[in-house]
């Protein structure tokens, strides 16, 4: 199958049956990507997924452009983008112009409430493999267990509190603590 037609087919499939956005999808971009097509490592996708999180635009968009143009430069970028976007504007498109009050229909609105369960799971799941993948890279473990750890219990305790507080702090504050921590302290310690 010709390259350019596998990826946007492959990220099209990725994008019509996924529901809960970008979080949700890097697990089912792993299994394609990096168990079935082994377009990327697992080490690329923990990678790219830090880097797509801190840029702009969708990180599922941000992914796919990188697998796709890592396999045929910059057409292969734009395959994997348009499969990525097509269905889920597609999919939109049709129900805004079709269906006026689509969750008012019972059937529906309990499907969602289904699919809300999987996207958690989904999302757990992507959320685990990043963390062994980065526990796998790091020499001290104990450090980066403790870090994910406070970081985590500090997302659960603003959620739980409903405090109103930006993501974008959250990741200004890890990245200054990973300077500190990993660049200042253990240096210190190194020597």
């Amino acid at each position: 199958m010709n390259v350019l037609l596998d990826l946007f087919l492959t990220f099209a499939k990725i994008g019509a049956f996924t529901f809960g956005g970008g979080y949700a999808m890097i697990s089912l971009i792993d299994k394609e990507c990096v168990e079935n097509k082994k377009w990327i490592t697992s080490d690329e996708l923990m990678e790219i997924t830090v880097i797509a999180e801190s840029t702009p635009g969708p990180i599922a968009i941000n992914l796919a452009t990188y697998a796709g143009y890592k396999m045929a430069g910059g057409m292969g970028a734009a395959a994997a983008t348009l499969g990525m976007i097509l269905p889920s504007f597609l999919i939109i498109w049709l129900i805004s112009t079709f269906m006026e009050n689509l969750l008012s229909i019972e059937a529906v609105a309990k499907a969602f409430k289904g699919i809300r369960i999987a996207v958690a799971v989904l999302i757990i799941k992507s959320a685990l493999k990043i963390i062994k993948s980065m526990l796998k890279k790091t020499r001290n473990k104990y450090i980066s267990v403790v870090i994910v750890s406070i970081f985590f219990g500090a997302v659960i305790i603003i959620d739980l509190l409903s405090v109103n507080f930006s993501t974008i702090y959250l990741i200004m504050i890890a990245g200054m603590f990973g300077v500190v921590v990993y660049g200042i302290l253990l240096k210190e310690k190194n020597k």
